[in-house]
């Protein structure tokens, strides 16, 4: 069985997460006091404290849930004593996910990648101010239609206002970004073009799209100077759907990232296609072990964020 490990982004954010390990593993506790002190900031206070707003905020959901995945991945290669290039083939993430995934991979350190994400989250959401941008899941279409469905909307609400593909999760789920008018066109018109469901998500800003220039821009002064090197396996970049693992090249899809569409049913099809039988889900919640079962039903999926689960993965990988 060839595996990949793969590393959920914003929307799987719980209050509480990440607790559990901490209480049951040193590493995870270090791990996360990591994290605050790169940040100078009591992140998990707000992780484990008891205000959703808090938590939801993306510059603190991004290294969240990004310390919570390494938090698992630091107790299966420290306390289980599991090299990841020997138990798993690539790696991959969704969005803020692929920092993780590179993390893991051994191409960026923690406290950097905390501070990346940091500055990433504060960049996208200054990018657009709260209610000018918008983002809507598309159900029942393929990303064609949805791409057409977009441009229709752009068209219609005219004045330079845009509607993009930003996220092509699974098939028959994609997400549209943009200005939010463009956005709410793109709900109204989505039934009569096929869909079976279109809805606002509660997000902050339209990520993923060309109003994300300013993030991107952020992020590239940002990274310039950050040390990445090659991760210890291919990881599947958001941009290109495939296996990287140049630094240069790795360094420029980040920033090509923020405003690109993250092309997640192409990642795992690609992972499929170079062998991967099975994706297993570090980090809070399941989002993407869901994703990947409507992607293709013949991958096995397992989600790995509770004491519990990392056990029993741990006995798995030995």
């Amino acid at each position: 069985m060839t595996i990949a490990f793969i590393f959920p982004g914003q929307g799987s954010q719980t209050l509480g997460m990440g607790k559990e390990l901490a209480e049951s593993f040193t590493i995870a506790r270090e791990t996360f006091e990591e994290v605050n002190d790169a940040l100078s900031q009591d992140l998990t206070g707000i992780m484990w404290g008891e205000s959703e707003d808090d938590l939801n905020l993306t510059e603190n959901t991004q290294p969240a849930l990004m310390a919570v995945s390494m938090a698992v991945m630091n107790v299966l290669t420290r306390e289980g004593k599991i090299d990841p290039a020997k138990v798993c083939s690539f790696m991959a993430g969704h969005s803020l996910g692929e920092y993780a995934a590179l993390t893991a991979a051994g191409a960026i350190d923690l406290a950097v990648t905390a501070k990346l994400l940091k500055t990433r989250g504060q960049a996208m959401q200054k990018a657009v101010p709260v209610g000018e941008g918008a983002m809507a899941a598309i159900l029942g279409m393929d990303l064609p239609e949805v791409q057409n469905l977009a441009t229709q909307a752009s068209e219609k609400a005219g004045d330079a206002l845009i509607c993009q593909a930003a996220n092509d999760n699974s098939v028959g789920q994609v997400v549209v970004s943009g200005h939010a008018g463009a956005v709410q066109i793109a709900v109204d018109l989505a039934a009569d073009a096929g869909a079976k469901k279109a809805v606002l998500l509660p997000v902050s800003a339209p990520f993923h799209c060309s109003l994300m220039a300013p993030a991107a821009q952020t992020m590239a002064y940002a990274l310039a100077d950050t040390d990445i090197r090659p991760p210890c396996v291919p990881v599947v970049a958001n941009v290109t759907a495939k296996g990287e693992t140049e630094p240069s090249d790795i360094r420029r899809l980040l920033v090509d990232q923020i405003t690109g569409m993250v092309r997640w049913r192409e990642s795992v099809l690609w992972m499929k296609g170079e062998g991967v039988t099975e994706m297993i889900e570090l980090g809070s919640g399941k989002v993407l072990s869901g994703l990947v079962k409507r992607i293709d039903k013949e991958i096995a999926t397992s989600s790995v964020g509770t004491p519990e689960q990392v056990e029993e993965l741990m006995k798995k990988l030995v």
